[in-house]
């Protein structure tokens, strides 16, 4: 059977270089790939002969199993894999037919993928010093400044998350100024504390610490929060605090102590008792510098454009995330944070890739009826926050409002028994839900639909600019995000039936049609919990990838809701709350969960380069 296979390719490919003919171009190279794709075979390769441009099983899979393979390592943002993946995907489109967008085809931006100590890093205490990455190692979430001064221990650091509780850890104490000696956690052993968890974590005790006069924190775990008092170290950058913060052990907590005449193990006791706040001002002074080096990484995104038959200023744009996890590990997303291996992604989201691949090769075939530009995009950074399709939607070059419609692709290869298929923001545009279902052939496809155009994948960020999307996926799986999801699991003959659903949809968007009209639909999920604490509810979809320094920007802001009724728009740059600054999301999150429904605030937004003061009720 080998042997007929490879005699009758050698006739086909010399039929085909007698005629000029190119038959299923650039897949060579894909033949041999290293990686746990065994039974890739050249009887994949020449499938189907006779229609080369056609979605076809083995196409798909030689893509997917190349994308999903030992070579680009989980294609991880901002490694090498990354950048070995994006080279990959662009010859690919070039293969079917497409051509730049501009430059040669990759976008390029940097991003954060990771923090480490500095060397700044420094502790005295009593004129006692103490070693870095030893003693103590600064956190991912501090300021890097220097603060000498005396040090007041305050508890847990906790503040009452609610008016019916009324517990202060920083009442009856003057700590303006001062380093803030904080215990880990909260009295988890104690029922009383129960309603306090949400409180307990390292951001929300600096937070309260800042907002009491607190010049820096030093946290410290106790022994039955950790009993093996580990330090922990910066490994990604998570956004400054405002003050420094170190995390020291507990021999250096009983140091500061020690001229107070108490140990930490005794605080500690007292504090879980939550029976009365026994915070003081020690009788030591603490010299320190905190320093976290935020590290970056270049990346890319693949922009190429299948050009419309006539010159054309509108377009039509189809988008996959080709980004995973790389090797996992802790704070990766892995859902095996423990094992280092090496994530394949073939569904998520090698699948959403090989398909818009074999979707361009057909499209760039039958051109023809083709009045709108159809854009190519694959994503980076989608697994760090979508932060690829932000970018890309900020630096495109075009109007959003010469975008008819943006499709997008994240994990379609996984179809199951009912062939069930979700198609999200068809209430994105008047008319769009009946256009997917006049295509569908119901005999193939069981499509479920969601009106909302906000969700958790690359078409978020182009909803925010008012372009009607489409988002299609076959669902999560238990193999999502961990290292077992390989090439072999995916059901490509139903990546093919999706993929002739996707080539109707598109021709006719991309066709000689009347364009579609953005509705809003949205936002949902965790933009909604993002502005929501205690009941008290906004109404913006924040800026999760942090593009503006010194504020949060609203790339959203919902009709009806009390952002949009107290005046604030889209792009507006929330710097402060009741006259407290906001720098970044976290701020935007502490300051909310000050917040009760009903109250009436101010809002400082930065709007067009000029200052606006917003009332908005809640």
């Amino acid at each position: 059977m080998r042997i007929a296979v490879i005699l009758f390719a050698v006739i086909v490919l010399s039929a085909c270089a007698g005629t000029g003919r190119k038959m299923f171009p650039g897949r060579d190279e894909a033949v041999q790939v290293t990686g746990p794709q065994s039974g890739r075979t050249l009887e994949d390769k020449i499938e189907d002969p006779d229609q080369q441009a056609a979605i076809t099983q083995g196409e798909l899979k030689l893509i997917t199993a190349r994308l999903a393979s030992d070579e680009f390592s989980g294609r991880g943002t901002g490694t090498g894999g990354d950048s070995l993946a994006s080279l990959f995907i662009r010859d690919e489109f070039a293969r079917a037919g497409l051509v730049t967008h501009e430059g040669n085809g990759l976008q390029h931006f940097r991003v954060n993928i990771a923090a480490e100590s500095g060397e700044r890093n420094k502790l005295i205490i009593n004129a006692r010093a103490f070693l870095p990455e030893i003693d103590f190692a600064p956190l991912a979430l501090t300021s890097n400044n220097a603060l000498s001064a005396p040090v007041a221990f305050c508890g847990y650091g906790l503040m009452s998350p609610s008016d019916s509780l009324q517990w202060n850890d920083f009442t009856g104490i003057d700590i303006k100024g001062k380093w803030v000696l904080i215990l880990r956690g909260y009295p988890e052993s104690n029922p009383a504390a129960k309603p306090y968890e949400a409180a307990g974590t390292d951001r929300m005790k600096v937070l309260n610490a800042r907002e009491n006069g607190a010049g820096g924190v030093l946290l410290v775990s106790g022994e039955k929060w950790d009993p093996a008092d580990n330090l922990e170290k910066p490994s990604r950058n998570e956004g400054s605090a405002g003050i420094p913060v170190l995390h020291i052990r507990r021999s250096v907590a009983d140091s500061i102590l020690k001229p107070s005449g108490v140990t930490l193990a005794e605080l500690e006791k007292s504090a879980d008792a939550m029976t009365v706040t026994g915070s003081f001002i020690t009788r030591s002074v603490a010299e320190a510098e905190a320093e976290v080096i935020a590290k970056n990484a270049a990346t890319a995104n693949v922009v190429m454009n299948l050009e419309a038959g006539r010159p054309s200023g509108e377009y039509v744009i189809i988008g996959a995330h080709y980004d995973h996890l790389g090797m996992g590990g802790p704070g990766s997303g892995s859902r095996n944070p423990d094992t280092v291996a090496i994530h394949y992604g073939a569904d998520d989201n090698a699948s959403g890739v090989a398909l818009m691949i074999e979707l361009a090769e057909r499209l760039a075939a039958g051109r023809e009826g083709q009045a709108r530009n159809i854009l190519f995009v694959a994503f980076s950074g989608e697994e760090m926050g979508l932060l690829g399709s932000k970018y890309f939607v900020e630096n495109m070059g075009i109007d959003p409002s010469a975008v008819n419609l943006m499709v997008n692709l994240d994990m379609v290869g996984r179809l199951k028994e009912g062939n069930g298929l979700q198609a999200g923001g068809v209430g994105t545009a008047a008319g769009l839900r009946d256009m997917v279902t006049a295509f569908n052939d119901t005999t193939l496809l069981s499509l479920s639909f969601t009106e909302e155009g906000y969700g958790p994948s690359d078409h978020s960020s182009f909803y925010a600019k008012e372009i009607p999307v489409l988002v299609f996926t076959t669902g999560a799986h238990l193999d999502y995000h961990t290292p077992s999801d390989t090439w072999d699991k995916l059901n490509y003959e139903g990546m093919v039936t999706i993929g002739d659903l996707l080539f109707d949809i598109v021709s006719h968007a991309a066709g000689e049609t009347d364009r579609l009209a953005f509705t809003e639909a949205g936002p949902k999920g965790p933009a909604q919990s993002m502005s929501r604490r205690r009941g008290v509810t906004l109404g913006i979809m924040p800026d999760f990838a942090g593009n503006v320094k010194n504020g949060l920007r609203a790339d959203f802001v919902t009709p009806g809701k009390p952002a949009a009724l107290g005046g604030m728009a889209k792009g507006d740059v929330i710097v402060a709350i009741d006259d407290k600054p906001v720098k970044n999301i976290e701020d935007y999150m502490f300051r909310l969960n000050q917040l009760k429904p009903g109250q009436t605030m101010t809002i400082e937004v930065l709007r067009n380069d000029r200052r606006e003061l917003l009332l908005i009720q809640l």
